[in-house]
């Protein structure tokens, strides 16, 4: 446990409920002190467990029930620069439930809802993720495009760089899960900020969504189809962008990464930067097996890539959180596509498979693949 519970405890011979509460008040849970974390609980329940999100852990941990209180407690030791996403199963009788941390008032928000975030020593929110009233808004629009290929209508969003000008001309980066990139990652913010501090080329940005994204990005050839010989085109027409497939890029995390270097590799004319987050890339060298029935597909495909990658890009940024478990199949990606030729950064962060550990790696990634003026480079 942490020094300031240990202080508390060996304080008073009984503990009794106005002193616990006290305690709980003025600390919060969880407890940081350099490696070591402190969860709490506080309730009238018959067990506790912590439930992570972290693999190759076990998934569940129980607590420890201060005796003669109502107070509850975990200790673990956690890596520096770790960001961990949680809840706590709590039993009461026959009663058991999946609650976020009713002591911790950090939450990251995804499409299946929210959980409580634990912040180790040494992580902080990267403060170009927060809006800055200095940086200049880009704005957004939209269209639908009717697509032969998937059949029916698709909405885009489109981001616009707020120095936009009808006589220049822009690179372009396609966006798989869009919607969930602006909502759950704020990556509009990102790309005001990352622009107006010259960090990243001003740039067009088209979003896009899939009602079937274990299906269409599964590696699927007419989501390929779609985005090189639709949308691409419906961007062209639409905005002025610069010609090249060195300035067209493509990125999604999970099976957006899936779908983003197996369309790069359908069609190698046409995109010539990859940003790949913690793709979904399933192979096995050995049968034909994967994890979920959903990645039948992308393991078929895997083992055609794999045999012939050829050169779907020139620049491919990967990143994977090393408490995924894809890290193991993105770590063995990396060196398969630098045979190739191609030039490829791969970084891993102490995170999860999940939004803000993707909005985290945005910076490094895009302003490698597309530099602003200041040409940083990140490490």
């Amino acid at each position: 446990m942490t020094l300031a519970l240990r202080e508390f405890l060996a304080s008073k011979e009984d503990l009794d409920e106005r002193a616990v509460r006290k305690f709980v008040r003025e600390h919060g849970s969880p407890i940081v002190e350099g490696d070591t974390i402190t969860f709490l609980f506080h309730g009238d329940v018959d067990e506790v467990h912590l439930r992570h999100f972290i693999y190759s852990l076990p998934s569940t941990s129980a607590f420890e029930r201060v005796a003669g209180t109502n107070l509850w407690f975990l200790r673990l030791e956690v890596p520096r620069g770790s960001r961990i996403e949680y809840k706590l199963e709590v039993a009461a009788g026959r009663q058991r439930r999946m609650i976020r941390d009713p002591l911790n008032d950090k939450l990251a928000h995804d499409p299946y809802g929210a959980n409580s975030v634990c912040h180790a020593s040494g992580y902080s929110t990267p403060s170009w993720t927060q809006p800055d009233p200095e940086s200049r808004a880009g704005t957004m629009e939209s269209f639908d495009l009717k697509s032969a290929a998937l059949g029916g209508d698709r909405h885009i969003e489109v981001y616009l760089p707020a120095r936009m000008r009808a006589t220049r001309r822009y690179p372009l980066l396609i966006v798989f899960d869009g919607a969930d990139y602006l909502h759950f990652a704020g990556m509009k913010t990102i790309l005001d900020n990352l622009i107006h501090r010259h960090e990243l080329e001003q740039m067009i940005v088209a979003f896009t969504q899939s009602p079937d994204r274990m299906k269409e990005y599964a590696a699927d050839e007419a989501m390929s189809r779609f985005v090189a010989h639709e949308l691409l085109p419906a961007m062209e027409g639409k905005y002025p962008l610069r010609p090249g497939r060195q300035f067209r890029g493509l990125m999604g995390a999970s099976l957006g990464g899936v779908v983003s270097l197996s369309t790069a590799w359908r069609h190698p004319k046409k995109f010539g930067k990859l940003m790949l987050q913690s793709g979904s890339f399933a192979f096995t060298d050995i049968g034909r097996t994967a994890k979920h029935p959903v990645l039948l597909p992308v393991v078929d495909w895997m083992k055609e890539f794999r045999e012939k990658p050829g050169h779907p890009a020139e620049k491919i940024f990967i990143s994977c959180g090393v408490y995924e478990g894809l890290i193991y199949e993105n770590r063995s990606l990396v060196p398969l596509l630098e045979k190739t030729g191609m030039e490829v950064r791969f970084t891993e962060a102490r995170d999860g498979h999940n939004w803000e550990n993707w909005r985290d790696r945005l910076r490094e990634g895009l302003c490698w693949l597309f530099p602003g003026p200041l040409g940083l480079v990140y490490e």
